[in-house]
């Protein structure tokens, strides 16, 4: 099977399977950046120990999108959380561009992806900051339902092929990879402002009554708008609060 042709700015890794694309790049991020420089891409056509956010499992078998992407931004550790939205923008455009007609896309903070009101894919971030203001390196992971979706997840969950794409787990690589140059050149171009505001233009919800479960509590409130570092403001009894991470939910799900 040919190799997907990325943009030259990716070192591509591509692995038919490993526990988890995540481990993959840590180990390599930490053997310095002769071993795995910025843009050093791990992709897994299978993960056996895929997880998601709070050390959830992440199901990742064969047909779906699974990647790690290792960046070294010469940012402080608080502005390249901002890189979760600058991956939701990026995946956005990217499946936009190898769409059916007819389909919606939407974001939902802090770091998912919607088709059809239903999650499509999910984004980790992990960093290592050895102890400096700045990370060493900061790992995007990825997770695209191509062909397969869970049907016991949490939030209603679907994929690609469910939704009747006719697209290929490499269609849909290739068109992130191109969409996150792009978008990764603007963040650092022009900051965080253009991708909060695209980011925001794009999410479900904003403006409407949700949901925030947090680890000891569930809040409830409208969604007002994100903050500076991407936090999400919520309004509620006359008051606003400031939430740095949280599950959404919506009053129907």
């Amino acid at each position: 099977m040919s190799e997907p042709r990325l943009p030259s700015v990716y070192n591509l890794i591509s692995l038919e399977r490993c526990a988890s694309t995540n481990d993959e790049a840590r180990d390599l991020a930490r053997q310095g950046e002769d071993a795995a420089p910025d843009g050093t891409l791990v992709w897994a056509r299978e993960q056996t120990k895929g997880r998601g956010r709070r050390g959830r499992d992440w199901v990742s078998p064969p047909g779906n999108l699974h990647l790690s992407l290792i960046l070294r931004p010469e940012v402080p550790l608080r502005e390249a959380a901002q890189l979760s939205f600058v991956t939701a923008v990026a995946l956005y455009d990217a499946l936009g561009n190898i769409s059916e007609p007819g389909h919606q896309i939407h974001l939902k903070w802090p770091n998912d992806v919607l088709l059809q009101e239903k999650k499509v894919a999910g984004i980790l971030l992990e960093s290592e900051a050895g102890g400096a203001e700045f990370p060493e390196w900061v790992i995007v992971g990825l997770g695209v339902n191509v062909a397969h979706f869970p049907d016991d997840a949490a939030y209603p969950a679907t994929s690609l092929s469910a939704e009747h794409w006719t697209v290929t787990v490499e269609d849909t690589l290739v068109a992130f990879a191109r969409s996150f140059q792009r978008w990764a050149n603007i963040w650092v171009e022009e900051g965080f402002d253009k991708v909060r505001r695209t980011w925001l233009n794009r999410a479900i919800g904003k403006g409407k009554a949700i949901e925030v479960r947090l680890e000891n509590e569930t809040l409830t409130g409208n969604f007002k708008d994100l903050d500076d570092d991407g936090a999400l403001i919520l309004e509620g009894d006359g008051a606003e609060r400031r939430i740095a991470a949280g599950v959404v939910y919506f009053p129907d799900n």
